[in-house]
């Protein structure tokens, strides 16, 4: 079995669930498991490129480039974030120039084709008809002609999660299909798997994708290869994967204890609105799970990749610490209000908590269903400030409930919060396509293409998106408490990276 994990995404981790395919593949039985990181890969092999250079900067960045990569991976960068985003952009800056030769924006984050939409299904069919034309096409002819050749796959599986990746991952299948038209193709992740959840979706392309896989692909994969499910549980496998060549300073282990969220009642998420069920692992699993993964991998980090990290887990976190020290998200809860908690949750290793606070104002987080109110929120950014926990908070513009005065308590609440804020995330509300509250307001397409994941709508108090982004770019960013917590984030990779900032990284 192959199974890839297509460009384009940040760099800096191994993909968890092509790792999480292969352990499960693993303990049925079938050994012979190819992971190909064609991302980190595909990524590494633009770099070599080295485009004719006429400008200062993209020059340095050429010569440089050996040295910026080292970089990225020695420790010591990430004291220092004067050359941390130095080198950050010299890499970038050298993708941007490759990219510019087919219209492309490129970035080690990001992948924009001037000609093609990835929410469009007839753009994407373009893509598999004429592989040649994507940038990574003379890396991956190479390589996916090698891995065939060696290890004779049954089956090849892509991994698709992000717009970024939608464009290559169909140039790579074109070409599989047109190298071994019998060789079956199942795509899945969670790009996939929110196009399935659409109760408007029609496949157009079972000419070139023979299995499509929503939510957790083990079983269905399973079936495909005619094995019986043994019912047991199996931690992911990174064999096989470059675990020195992510731009990070270790190797940074992805592990996902649960799927869905166990609160699961927020207005207008796209886990609600796709009905994906919260699944978890008893805390004892998890716990010899991260024992015989650091055994194995040796992390500099562990990232918890669940919706919210379930309260029962944390205690056991407490009680035995991992071997390596670990961040994810995370709910405001009545547990993390306790000073002593945090203290002991800091103690097994925890550097920072993602927390999705979304908004300042009572009667917004009321009418979203948060479950949270700004006092348990205030008492938990001050518990984990006191411990020495960073938070990377994020916030939300634009629900149906918020208008400018309630966007401006969110500024307020932060400015009182600086202190105990040490990251932000700012994003603009996107209706997601399939939602249940979207019957309530006047909707419309809010990007041409049947592939689309969110509708626009009118907003009842006015409040557009030109008028948020006017807000944020004129108001909430120039705030003077503001601007040092958005320039902490590390560009590029941002909540990624930035338990490496943290101002007190061990344990």
């Amino acid at each position: 079995m192959l199974l890839i994990y297509p460009p384009l995404a940040k760099p800096c981790e191994a993909p968890a669930g092509i790792a999480q395919l292969a352990g499960i593949l693993h303990g049925h039985g079938l050994p012979d498991c190819t992971l190909l990181d064609a991302n980190l890969e595909g990524q590494l092999s633009l770099l070599g490129r080295q485009p004719q250079a006429d400008d200062t900067w993209t020059k340095r960045a050429c010569r440089g480039i050996n040295d910026n990569l080292s970089r990225m991976r020695n420790p010591e960068i990430y004291t220092n974030p004067a050359r941390y985003q130095r080198a950050v952009a010299d890499i970038n800056r050298i993708l941007g120039q490759v990219g510019l030769r087919q219209q492309l924006d490129l970035s080690l984050a990001n992948y924009q084709d001037a000609t093609v939409s990835p929410l469009k299904s007839t753009d994407l069919l373009r893509c598999a008809q004429n592989p040649d034309r994507n940038i990574f096409y003379p890396w991956f002819v190479e390589r996916l002609t090698q891995i065939l050749e060696t290890t004779n796959p049954p089956m090849v599986g892509l991994s698709l999660n992000y717009l970024s990746q939608a464009p290559t991952t169909f140039a790579m299948i074109g070409f599989l299909k047109r190298i071994a038209p019998g060789l079956p193709i199942v795509a899945g992740g969670g790009l996939i798997t929110s196009w399935l959840r659409n109760p408007a979706w029609t496949n157009p392309f079972a000419g070139i994708i023979d299995h499509l896989v929503a939510g957790p692909g083990a079983k269905p994969l399973l079936e495909l290869l005619g094995l019986q499910d043994n019912d047991r549980h199996h931690p992911p496998d990174f064999h096989g994967l470059p675990r020195k060549e992510y731009l990070a300073p270790g190797f940074i282990l992805p592990y996902a204890a649960s799927s869905g969220c166990y609160w699961n009642r927020c207005s207008f998420c796209p886990e609600k609105a796709e009905e994906n069920p919260y699944h978890f692992l008893m805390a004892e699993q998890v716990v010899d799970d991260l024992a015989t993964l650091c055994q194995k991998t040796q992390p500099a980090l562990i990232h918890f990749l669940d919706n919210a990290i379930a309260p029962a887990l944390m205690r056991r976190l407490i009680e035995t610490p991992p071997a390596a020290p670990w961040y994810g998200f995370a709910r405001v809860s009545p547990l993390l209000t306790d000073p002593e908690f945090c203290r002991r949750l800091r103690l097994s290793g925890c550097l920072m908590l993602k927390l999705g606070i979304e908004s300042g104002d009572q009667g917004v987080l009321d009418a979203m269903d948060k479950g949270i109110n700004l006092q348990m929120v205030a008492q938990t950014l001050t518990a984990l400030e006191q411990a020495g926990i960073a938070t990377y908070v994020y916030l939300l513009f634009g629900t149906p409930s918020e208008g400018l005065p309630q966007a401006r308590k969110t500024l307020d609440f932060v400015v009182t919060h600086e202190n105990a804020i040490t990251f932000l995330n700012l994003a603009v509300f996107n209706m997601p396509v399939c939602s249940p509250e979207a019957q309530d307001l006047h909707t419309q397409d809010f990007y041409e293409g049947d592939l689309s994941l969110y509708s626009d709508f009118v907003h009842p108090q006015g409040w557009g998106r030109k008028e948020i982004r006017t807000f944020l770019d004129k108001e909430f960013k120039r705030h003077p408490a503001v601007i040092p917590i958005l320039q902490r984030d590390p560009p590029t990779f941002t909540s990624n990276h930035a338990p490496f900032f943290s101002r007190l990284n061990t344990k």
